[in-house]
């Protein structure tokens, strides 16, 4: 079971994290009316960028030409961190969740030096907005990840998983507190509707696309993976987590593939449902997942239930 675990964490995030992103904005256009494109528009996307040319502008460092190596070096250290149906093959890497969020947090910080090293003014827009909003969802990330540890009294994820496995957590408000504020960090780092539009290309509304617009051919290859490999990361992370599972691997497995199905399709009827919202009141919602994440701590420490 511990190498079915590892196959799918392995091939899950390398091969199927595209999907994810393909399949959430062929959902979408259905939901609005439109045909859309495949789910399968991503792989094409990095079949081509892999056949292109690379871009070299200039002045620029090392910092520039490192930093797409670096974002998918974490992201997919990051993958090899996740619990798969409450397993996870011992890569000597350990499985804690502090490591993911730092990981994360690497991945984002080589991506926002690369764009002061190339001084583009729509890449530093991008990537200043991005760090004003990571200030937040890294803190509501935390206590989501704290809420998650506390019924398991570690970080350790397979220890949260099997914590998380069963209905006993389904009675502490704790649990749902969690829920609600993981949700809001799925939207920030999948780059959803309301926090970005992942369908815009403006220069002035775009986040994620900003820090981008200096990279081509492989190295924009290896960033718009690790874009997708995010979308695995926090998704499976969700369904492991904040979602109904139980019983034996198998089980637990099959659940995991219906949570990361399931929150697909709840970002794509969110994007349709939700516009966009005006960069400043981002923070605002995050903050109030601060305080409600928060008040699921507090009745943890007081001992309450439903």
């Amino acid at each position: 079971m511990t190498a079915v675990a590892a196959l799918v964490q392995v091939l899950g995030g390398l091969a199927l994290a595209p999907l994810l992103p393909g399949a959430i904005q062929s959902l979408k256009a259905r939901l609005q009316g439109r045909r859309g494109p495949s789910p399968l528009q991503p792989y094409r996307e990095l079949r081509r960028l892999w056949g292109k040319s690379l871009a070299d502008p200039q002045p620029t460092t090392i910092v520039y030409r490192l930093a797409p190596c670096l974002v998918a070096a974490a992201t997919a250290l990051a993958l090899l961190l996740l619990p798969i149906g409450g397993l996870a093959p011992d890569w000597s890497l350990g499985n804690d969740a502090l490591v993911v969020v730092g990981l994360l947090a690497l991945a984002r910080f080589a991506l926002a030096a690369s764009s002061w090293d190339t001084g583009s003014g729509f890449a530093l827009m991008g990537s200043s907005r991005d760090l004003t909003l990571a200030a937040f969802a890294e803190a509501l990330l935390l206590l989501a990840i704290v809420l998650a540890a506390l019924p398991a009294a570690s970080t350790d994820l397979v220890a949260m998983t099997g914590a998380a496995n069963g209905s006993a957590p389904w009675g502490e408000p704790a649990h749902w507190c969690a829920g609600a504020a993981f949700a809001l960090v799925v939207l920030v780092e999948t780059g959803r509707q309301p926090i970005d539009n992942p369908d815009t290309h403006l220069e002035l509304t775009m986040i994620h696309e900003g820090p981008l617009l200096e990279y081509a051919g492989r190295d924009l290859a290896l960033l718009e993976w690790s874009a997708a490999a995010r979308h695995w990361i926090v998704l499976v992370l969700a369904a492991e987590l904040f979602l109904p599972h139980w019983g034996g691997f198998g089980a637990q497995l099959a659940c995991l593939a219906a949570g990361v199905a399931a929150l697909c399709v709840a970002l794509a009827v969110t994007e349709t449902a939700q516009a966009k919202m005006r960069i400043l009141r981002a923070p605002g919602l995050l903050m109030g997942g601060c305080l409600l994440a928060l008040v699921g701590l507090a009745t943890w420490l007081v001992g309450g239930s439903l």
